[in-house]
């Protein structure tokens, strides 16, 4: 028996992902990024100072007295900002990740499995999908107005009903890459003898598809969701820059940026150190999807 076969797929795999140096950091990287958001609430229940609490008198004061960097334009601690809204952007991100994941995986395996009528029906849809223009279709979406609907205004504004809008816009338009990659790993798992074997004893469909596609589309299907992960956070932050996505006063990075948008010339680090966040997070995720793919990829061991 072999060492590599002796070990254990996953622990191979591990051993994959170790010799990815760039995958590597980015899982340091964002550990400590997780590390660093996580850490909002015990540190506003340590200092007790409110994220949200505003201060018009200490405007724009350089860091120091407890606030280590410095006050926005409302007088609201700047750092606590940053990681209440980093919780939010990530949330944002790994929630409608989630929701388009898995509805596109559910399209990709019935389009691909079924074929025919089926999979010329759901590919059509999912064209369509990709043709519509991406951002000003968002946008359209995200400005929809609940009171319009019968909802009442402090529900339609409420922090809440504004998270889970964005994260809905995002899920609904962002699952047809998925949708067309898990297609394509079904069409070639279908014709694999296990999966003849399944069907010719008798095994109904969605059984076959449970059983024996989806545990073997795994590879893709989590190099997939890991950069669209990435995708969605800029997605989200663009919304939100433009005034469609979170509703103040919860912060997310997007709407700090869209805040300091105006104050760019006095204040510069307000526009700065959440732009630096979102770049440092998403080249991160796109760096660790990389990594995953080298691990899960058996062709990694013949370099």
């Amino acid at each position: 028996m072999s060492t590599d076969t002796a070990i254990g797929p996953w622990r191979l795999r591990w051993r994959r992902f170790r010799r990815h140096r760039a995958g590597m950091a980015a899982l340091i990287v964002l550990g400590l990024m997780a590390v660093f958001v996580l850490a909002a609430t015990p540190i506003s229940y340590l200092t007790d100072i409110d994220p949200n609490a505003t201060d018009l008198l200490s405007q724009f004061d350089p860091p120091g007295n407890g606030h280590l960097l410095g006050r926005d334009e409302a007088g609201r601690d700047v750092l606590l900002r940053l990681m209440v809204g980093g919780q939010i952007s990530l949330l944002v991100g790994l929630l409608g990740t989630a929701i388009a994941g898995v509805f596109g995986v559910f399209i990709g395996v019935m389009a691909g499995y079924f074929g025919g009528k089926v999979d010329a029906v759901l590919m059509r849809f999912t064209d369509g999908m990709i043709a519509l223009p991406l951002l000003p279709l968002v946008i359209v979406m995200g400005a929809i107005d609940l009171t319009k609907l019968g909802f009442s205004r402090d529900f339609a504004h409420s922090g809440a009903v504004g998270f889970w809008r964005i994260v809905v816009v995002l899920a609904i338009v962002d699952w047809t890459g998925i949708a067309r990659l898990v297609r394509a790993a079904t069409l070639a798992l279908k014709e694999r003898d296990f999966v003849r074997a399944a069907r010719a004893s008798g095994a109904g469909a969605f059984y076959v598809m449970r059983a024996h596609v989806l545990p073997n589309i795994a590879t893709p299907m989590i190099v997939a969701f890991t950069l669209t992960v990435g995708r969605v956070i800029l997605l989200e932050s663009t919304l939100s820059f433009l005034g469609y996505g979170i509703i103040p006063p919860t912060p997310s990075w997007g709407n700090m940026l869209n805040n300091a948008q105006d104050m760019v010339i006095n204040a510069p680090a307000l526009a700065v150190y959440p732009g630096v966040l979102i770049l440092i997070t998403v080249i991160a995720v796109n760096f660790l999807g990389d990594g995953l793919q080298h691990a899960f990829d058996p062709r990694s061991d013949q370099g």
